[in-house]
């Protein structure tokens, strides 16, 4: 369902009802001035809502094809109303309107009631039903909405773990650099007095040797 299809619609059972009540409350002026300035507002509510039904139409073909047949005959069925608004306006401003419900008699006054209480609750019926989805619509944003902020929280848990694991991968790195630096500082050193160690051995080697030949030389 369209949110603004909705808003539409609930401003057009609104005007609808009012526009129903003004008619029926119309028939019963008799001062002339005040019925020509109920007779404006009425034309004014009813050009009105023809502009609602022409939202409501455009609205209704931009959407899916599923939504859209809905909404369509659900269109269909604000036109009659208007229509019959328009009738019935038309029949109450015309020059022989006073005259007509005179020979209309009681029945017929009843039957205009009649209609226009039936016409009165079905606006007020689609009021409520486009109020329940409202709410369904709202009640739905505000879980989508907390289940966001879940998992925003997740993410940032997770965030905070991974800097964490990063920090210790950090110095593990920077333990395992000075780790090096000091084995190859030992290797070094190692190797230096392996060869130190090997020319002391080499200089013994070669003082026994000139001891050797100095004694055979001299015996």
């Amino acid at each position: 369902m369209s949110e603004v299809f909705e808003g539409y619609e609930r401003q057009y059972c609104e005007l609808s009802a009012n526009l129903s009540r003004k008619c029926n409350s119309a028939s019963a002026i008799t001062d002339s001035e005040q019925k020509k300035q109920k007779f404006s507002e009425i034309n004014s509510g009813i050009d009105e809502a023809d502009v609602l039904i022409r939202k409501m139409d455009l609205e209704a073909r931009s959407l899916q094809p599923g939504v859209k047949a809905s909404l369509l005959a659900k269109l269909r069925e604000y036109k009659a109303d208007l229509n019959r608004l328009k009738k019935e306006f038309k029949r109450i401003s015309s020059p022989n309107a006073h005259d007509e419900l005179l020979e209309s008699g009681i029945a017929d006054i009843h039957s205009v009631s009649a209609e226009q209480r039936d016409r009165l609750s079905m606006s007020v019926e689609r009021l409520n039903q486009s109020s329940e989805r409202i709410k369904e619509s709202r009640r739905t944003v505000l879980e989508t909405e907390e289940l966001g902020i879940s998992i925003l929280e997740d993410l940032h848990q997770q965030r905070q773990t991974l800097l964490h694991a990063h920090n210790k991968l950090y110095d593990v790195d920077s333990a395992i650099d000075k780790s090096k630096k000091v084995l190859t500082t030992m290797s070094r050193r190692i190797t230096k007095n392996k060869w130190i160690v090997i020319s002391i051995i080499v200089a013994l080697v070669l003082a026994i040797i000139l001891i050797l030949y100095y004694k055979i030389s001299h015996g």
